[in-house]
């Protein structure tokens, strides 16, 4: 059995910012830049999505869609994807699964290594996160991590202010933890924050976490579209 796979889970209608997953940076419709930067990491990559608009730049072996399902999060998507009969030929061959959010394209090897060592020790579930920059704190797009040291999740939200680490919207999972996740019970903290993670927390599941360096940039809103071109190309 193959190791790890990346999903990239790419919601066109996306409530913030409606076709963000096409939005262009610096020529190259986001998504295809997530999906580079993933595949150069030597893993196979899979991006996962309800439209044809965003199908249609990958190959029909990168790219698994669904037009007829509502999924709350990426995380049920992934679950999706990696159960569904006409697609288990490609992701039926791995064991841990790499959830890299499409509004990522900053994402780094590193993020990605971290995840995956995490769920070499205990955990079935795995994340990162950086220094909480001061101009964030006060920023409900951003999501605020708070953790036991050095490596154990403990709470996230997006409307804690003052501490917390920025937590970063890359995820590990072994096989049998995303396949139990739509069957969690969803909280009233994970619909008010609208916060995947916080269903695995209130079911009893630990999230192993790891600290990594980030100077990017998240793409939640137009805004950050213009701070990422401002920032790569000062």
């Amino acid at each position: 059995m193959k190791s790890t796979a990346i999903l990239i889970p790419a919601r066109y209608d996306s409530k913030r910012f409606p076709g963000k997953p096409l939005v262009d940076l610096n020529g190259k419709p986001m998504i295809k830049r997530v999906f580079d930067i993933c595949k150069s990491t030597g893993l196979d990559t899979y991006v996962l999505t309800d439209d044809m608009r965003i199908s249609n730049l990958f190959g029909e072996r990168q790219c698994w869609i669904d037009q007829t399902k509502e999924f709350a999060n990426g995380t049920e998507r992934c679950a999706a994807a990696a159960t569904d009969e006409n697609f288990i030929q490609y992701l039926g061959n791995y064991d841990r699964f790499i959830n890299v959010q499409g509004d990522m394209p900053d994402v780094t090897l590193e993020m990605i290594e971290k995840c995956i060592e995490q769920l070499s020790y205990n955990s079935a579930v795995s994340t990162v996160y950086t220094d909480m920059p001061e101009d964030k704190q006060n920023d409900p797009n951003t999501v605020k991590m708070i953790s036991a040291y050095p490596s154990k999740a403990l709470w996230f939200g997006r409307g804690l202010t003052g501490y917390g680490e920025w937590h970063l919207g890359v995820y590990g999972y072994k096989r049998h933890a995303l396949a139990a996740y739509p069957n969690l019970k969803v909280t009233q903290e994970e619909n008010i924050e609208q916060l995947e993670q916080l269903r695995w927390l209130k079911n009893g599941w630990q999230i192993g976490c790891s600290s990594v360096y980030y100077n990017g940039v998240e793409i939640n809103s137009p805004e950050d579209v213009d701070e990422w071109h401002t920032k790569n190309f000062q």
